[in-house]
């Protein structure tokens, strides 16, 4: 029972910091609707460099959750890995947006 309990703990976690990364992601587009209907060059650059990035975010989750399968973690780990990867991304997007 003890073991059923901590794998239900970890997905627990994962689907809170999931959530908080959710929230944080609708606060970055946010800020980027902000940037796009203020129009020119800023926003010009910012619509090209979210598309970039997108698949550059893209490759790198299925690089950890590849290597992670690969290594034998368990899901919740694979999982927790591949947001990881889109955690760091938002949280630099917002703290460049709001300069």
């Amino acid at each position: 029972m003890l073991n059923a309990m901590k794998v239900w703990n970890a997905w627990a976690t994962l689907a809170m910091q999931t959530a908080v990364t959710g929230f944080e992601a609708q606060n970055v587009m946010a800020l980027r609707f902000m940037r796009f209907a203020a129009g020119g060059t800023l926003a010009k650059s910012e619509a090209s460099r979210m598309i970039t990035e997108k698949v550059l975010a893209l490759g790198e989750a299925q690089s950890a959750a590849t290597l992670a399968t690969i290594k034998g973690d368990k899901g919740h780990r694979v999982a927790t890995k591949v947001l990881r990867v889109y955690k760091r991304r938002v949280r630099k997007n917002r703290r460049r947006l709001t300069k």
